[in-house]
Order: structure tokens, then C-alpha cells, then sequence
């Protein structure tokens, strides 16, 4: 299994960013994906997530501003954040719900 985050960056509050996870090793398209975050002395947490048939649910911190998708196609689940905020400032992973295996993480950083 490999997972491979991308799209990490600096941007300053209120703006947007799309993160990218390129997953391999395993049947992408039946797979539930989630992302998930840990900021700095925290414990990792739950973003939200994805079913194979498309069916989305989030964490009431990112509800209304982020949106998960999935191209299975491309065996790619994608986050898209807008109106960030620095608390949003964290390490993103994504996952597939029933494998063990996470990716290197890709940096948030959110200046007010």
C-alpha cells in the first residue's frame, strides 16, 4: 500500500487549498478513503471521509468548508479547504478506512 499526500502549502486565512492523495497497493474504487490532521502537540484527528459510492460526512470543525471527492479513476481522493483558518494548521494524511497504512503527511500552515 502507498499513499502519496500533495498540495500542502502556506496560505493565509480565509484562502483555499486542494490536497491530492495518490493511492496504490490495494482495490482503490471499493475503498473507503478518509483524511485526517494532527497539529502540533495533538493527537491526530478525523477530517472526514468518503465511501466508495460517494457518500461524504465530516467533522463538525470543517463542515460547510471543506469537501472530500474521489476520481477512482485516477485512484486520487482529493480535500478541498476553503475559508481557512489557522486553526487548521496541521499535518494532512489521507487513508483508506480498513488498511493500517498511512502516507508521509502534507504540511497546512495557515497565517492570520
Amino acid at each position: 500500500v502507498q499513499l502519496v499526500e500533495s498540495g500542502g502549502g502556506t496560505v493565509q486565512a480565509g484562502g483555499s487549498l486542494r490536497l491530492s492523495c495518490a493511492a496504490s497497493g490495494f482495490i482503490f474504487s471499493i475503498t473507503a478513503m478518509g483524511w485526517y490532521r494532527q497539529a502540533p502537540g495533538k493527537q491526530r484527528e478525523s477530517v472526514g471521509f468518503i465511501t466508495s459510492d460517494g457518500d461524504t460526512n465530516y467533522a463538525d470543525t470543517v463542515k460547510g468548508r471543506f469537501t472530500i471527492s474521489r476520481d477512482n479513476a485516477k485512484n486520487t481522493v482529493y480535500l478541498q479547504m476553503n475559508s481557512l483558518t489557522p486553526e487548521d494548521t496541521a499535518v494532512y494524511y489521507c487513508a483508506a478506512l480498513t488498511l493500517p497504512d498511512w502516507g508521509q503527511g502534507t504540511q497546512v500552515t495557515v497565517s492570520s
